[in-house]
């Protein structure tokens, strides 16, 4: 048995709602979920009372988008088994409202480029804590503009160098938001390292003992990533997660849930890291 430690849902970017994602990992015989959808513990919340009542165990979690202040690169954070989330509602709530306010811009440029209203947008953001590029795109798809969610059409509009509609989002510094986890008392967790090339962040905030974990398995790890990753964790004693980061029709490859899992000893391990951070 094992458990897949990195789920969204509509509450944030993902296309599967919270019931149908406890179902969907029932059904797959998947015993432990974590709902992480970005900057809201609502999902998980709500994914744990749906879990209880159909036999799958719901763990807390979230995942934060952040920034390397050393390279200016993006790294995610998965919290897991926060205590507090309700010391975490500010944070939540800054990064949401830079996210928000990215999107309404590239909501504009995407009207002068298509002829399709922000009402489509809306309505297929509709659950959603937020407004996500899928959101964009899959309005895109429906008016028959776009063929797939992450084709030719995403990278005109939205690769971060060259695309005509693409507005940056402003994320915290890494460091600040894996303290204000651990205040909150939650583990923090460096997500999918080789996604950002975040190799020398993920030795530097191992070393310094800021994080409890890395995540070792993950659908877009490269070659040798894994090996790479474990070899770390066993040097500086650190949890070692793995998750589909699923995300459901919003994603570029399919990757049903249960496709990364967290082995069992893991889980425990994890659970051990909860106690130490609570002493």
């Amino acid at each position: 048995m094992a458990a897949d430690l990195h789920c969204h849902t509509k509450m944030s970017d993902g296309s599967v709602g919270i019931d149908e994602v406890v179902l969907l990992a029932k059904t797959h015989g998947i015993p432990t979920i974590a709902v992480t959808d970005h900057d809201t513990f609502a999902g998980s919340t709500r994914a744990k009372i749906f879990g209880d009542r159909h036999g799958v165990e719901v763990l807390s979690g979230a995942e934060f988008s952040t920034v390397d202040p050393a390279t200016g690169r993006k790294a995610h954070i998965l919290c897991y088994l926060c205590d507090n989330t309700d010391r975490l509602e500010g944070l939540c709530k800054r990064i949401s409202d830079r996210r928000r306010r990215a999107s309404c811009i590239m909501i504009q440029k995407v009207m002068r480029l298509y002829p399709i209203t922000a009402e489509m947008i809306m309505r297929r953001a509709q659950g959603s804590t937020n407004i996500y590029k899928q959101h964009i795109m899959h309005a895109l798809v429906d008016a028959g503009y776009a063929s797939d969610i992450f084709g030719e059409t995403y990278y005109k509009l939205f690769n971060s160098k060259v695309g005509l509609a693409y507005y940056p989002v402003r994320y915290p510094d890494v460091h600040d938001v894996i303290r204000q986890v651990h205040e909150a008392g939650g583990v923090a967790v460096l997500a999918h390292p080789g996604e950002y090339d975040s190799y020398d962040l993920l030795e530097q905030l191992a070393r310094d003992h800021e994080i409890e974990g890395v995540e070792v398995w993950h659908p877009r790890n490269k070659p040798g990533d894994e090996e790479r990753f474990m070899a770390t964790a066993k040097k500086y004693s650190l949890v070692m997660t793995g998750g589909t980061d699923f995300h459901g029709m919003y994603t570029k490859n399919k990757t049903p849930i249960g496709t990364c899992l967290t082995p069992d000893e893991q889980i425990n391990e994890l659970k051990k890291a909860k106690v130490k951070l609570s002493k």
